[in-house]
């Protein structure tokens, strides 16, 4: 009974730590590599403000008292990345695929599921 459990709390896990992966390797980009981005009307100092608040983002996100405010977060980032991807003409399906990733995850976690 307790490796059922165990088992179902990695299961539930495994969809929180690929959301938090992606985006804390978006945050260290950002951050160390700001200068080399070429990235169209984004200076510097943009650039690592966003990546420490994805840090922030991704801490609140990962402790379960503030889920929703972390996946509030995460999802508005990931919606405005989706509409530049749009607007730009760039291939966009992969970001819209991690704002629903992020939403399973949390959903995930939030809800009491049967054991």
């Amino acid at each position: 009974m307790q490796l059922l459990k165990t088992t179902k709390q990695v299961l539930l896990w495994i969809p929180s730590i690929v959301v938090a992966y992606f985006f804390l390797d978006n945050r260290l980009t950002k951050i160390f590599f700001s200068s080399g981005m070429d990235k169209i009307g984004a200076s510097t100092n943009l650039l690592i403000s966003t990546g420490i608040l994805l840090v922030l983002a991704v801490a609140l996100f990962l402790s379960k008292k503030t889920l929703m405010y972390g996946t509030a977060f995460l999802v508005l980032y990931m919606i405005a990345i989706v509409f530049i991807h749009i607007s730009k003409g760039k291939p966009f399906l992969l970001t819209a695929s991690i704002v629903l990733l992020t939403l399973f995850a949390a959903y995930l976690r939030k809800t009491q599921l049967p054991s």
